[in-house]
C-alpha cells in the first residue's frame, strides 16, 4: 500500500502529527480517513476549523495554516505492525521536517506519538514545557481514533487549547 503525502508548508500554524496511517487513508491517499476515526470532528468541535473538513479536503487545511504528516509514513492496520527500525527512521525524518518546516506548534495527535518521537517517558495533555526542536512548541492532545476511550468532550477541551492560544497569538 502507497505511502500518503504530506501536507508541509513553511510558516503553519500547526502541524499535526500522527502515528502512522490507517489502511484506509492509505486506499484513499487522505490522513484520518478511517470513518471511526473523530479527528475532523474534533477540530470543527473544538473550534480549530469554522466547518466539518472531510478526509478528502485535507489539502485545504493548509490554506488554515495547519500541516499533516507522521512519524511513520506506512499505512497499518494498528500500531503494533511499527517495528523499531520503521520508528528510528521515521524519527529522524520527522525532526527533519519539523526543522525545515518549522510550524508554530506541532501537535502530537496521541501522547505515544510524542513519547515515541521524543524518547521521554510521560507527557501530560497540552503544551509541553521543553520543544523537542528549537523554535517549535510542543502540544500533546489524545489521539482521535474512535478506540480512544476517553469521554470526546474532553478530547474537545484540549484541543480548544490548542486554539485559544493560537487566536492570542495571532
Amino acid at each position: 500500500m502507497p505511502e500518503i503525502d504530506d501536507h508541509l508548508d513553511t510558516g503553519l500554524s500547526v502541524l499535526f502529527i500522527g502515528f502512522n496511517p490507517s489502511l484506509r487513508s492509505g486506499e484513499t491517499g487522505h490522513h484520518y480517513a478511517n470513518p471511526r476515526n473523530r479527528f475532523w470532528r474534533i477540530l470543527e468541535d473544538s473550534g480549530l476549523t469554522p466547518r466539518r473538513y472531510g478526509p478528502e479536503e485535507d489539502g485545504e487545511l493548509l490554506k488554515l495554516g495547519y500541516g499533516f504528516t507522521n512519524i511513520v509514513a506506512r499505512p497499518t492496520r494498528g500500531i503494533d505492525d511499527i517495528g523499531r527500525e520503521e520508528y528510528r527512521e521515521g524519527r529522524e525524518i520527522l525532526r527533519a521536517k519539523l526543522t525545515t518546516c518549522l510550524p508554530q506548534v506541532a501537535c502530537y495527535v496521541g501522547k505515544g506519538v510524542y513519547t515515541e518521537f521524543t524518547g521521554r517517558k510521560r507527557a501530560a495533555w497540552g503544551f509541553q514545557k521543553e520543544s523537542a526542536v528549537d523554535g517549535v512548541i510542543d502540544f500533546v492532545a489524545p489521539s482521535s481514533s474512535g478506540l480512544v476511550r476517553m469521554p470526546l468532550k474532553e478530547i474537545v477541551e484540549i484541543y480548544t487549547e490548542l486554539r485559544l492560544f493560537l487566536e492570542e497569538e495571532s
